[in-house]
């Protein structure tokens, strides 16, 4: 009795906590969606809370009815998807070897890679080699220096050490060179690893604001989250530009965008979730 008594307890404290972190982490976009489709009077007097107070869509036809932000957003989009692509494959080709027990020089090549993510060169030589390179005001320049993330690495190489030895024993028994059984066999058999830590790569590429903003000239080339920051950072008089907002409140304006930079991360979760958390299991198992 005196066990269940505890366990009850424990059951509603824990339920009470994870209630409150989910109001935290919801309070903010509930608020900024009312904000979004408030009308402009209650927006400029204060009114909005949690519900918006005069539904009113013409936020979001101001936003998308100027090229700058949806260019963006295809920009963001193109990115994205090119940058999580490159990283999934990068990661995937040098996880393979690093997991194989056999390969020459395992150790060293962990141990340099590891030491990677205490020693970083820092910003500026990054610039020079990229500068260097000719990479600057493209997409490369956001895609391959950051083509391998040490932390995803390391999660996937434990995932595939993981795995049953057999499988890749009887693919070189018939006959199958290395590159078949990476592209053949272990990768369809980790699609739960590669979504958990394409998850990662997808949410770090869409909210990206500062290499693009180093390494991109043009503002044509611009991805969302840098006009973004520029709309919120900036007062209405340097932002104008942006956006024509006519009768609308700045508020309105700025959390429209917001909101229509969240859908794509909103719409991807729910599909990847199952996979995510199957994934991170996955890969702390042993035997």
């Amino acid at each position: 009795m005196v066990g269940e008594r505890k366990l009850s307890l424990f059951g509603v404290i824990n339920t009470l906590i994870l209630s409150l972190v989910a109001a935290a982490t919801l309070y903010p976009i509930v608020y900024i969606t009312a904000i979004s489709l408030s009308d402009t009077a209650a927006v400029v007097q204060g009114k909005v809370f949690l519900f918006p107070r005069g539904l009113n869509f013409e936020a979001y036809g101001e936003v998308l009815k100027n090229a700058t932000i949806p260019r963006a957003y295809l920009n963001s989009v193109f990115y994205t998807a090119l940058g999580t692509f490159v990283n999934l494959l990068f990661t995937a080709v040098a996880a393979y070897p690093l997991s194989q027990k056999g390969f020459f020089g395992r150790k060293f090549f962990m141990t340099a890679i590891v030491l990677t993510m205490f020693l970083n060169p820092g910003i500026i030589p990054t610039y020079v080699v990229v500068q260097q390179l000719g990479l600057t005001d493209s997409v490369w320049a956001l895609v391959l220096p950051n083509a391998i993330w040490t932390m995803e690495l390391i999660i996937l190489k434990s995932f595939y050490e993981n795995m049953s030895s057999q499988i890749r024993e009887a693919a070189l028994i018939d006959g199958a060179s290395e590159y078949r059984i990476l592209f053949n066999i272990v990768i369809p058999l980790s699609k739960p690893a590669l979504a958990s830590i394409g998850l990662f790569y997808f949410m770090g590429h869409w909210n990206s604001f500062f290499l693009p903003l180093i390494y991109l000239n043009d503002p044509d080339k611009y991805p969302l989250q840098v006009v973004l920051r520029d709309m919120l950072i900036y007062s209405a008089e340097n932002d104008a530009g942006l956006v024509d907002r006519s009768a609308l409140a700045p508020q309105s304006i700025k959390n429209a965008t917001i909101v229509l930079s969240m859908i794509p991360v909103l719409l991807l979760y729910p599909f990847a979730q199952k996979y995510f958390a199957k994934g991170v299991m996955l890969g702390s198992e042993k035997g």
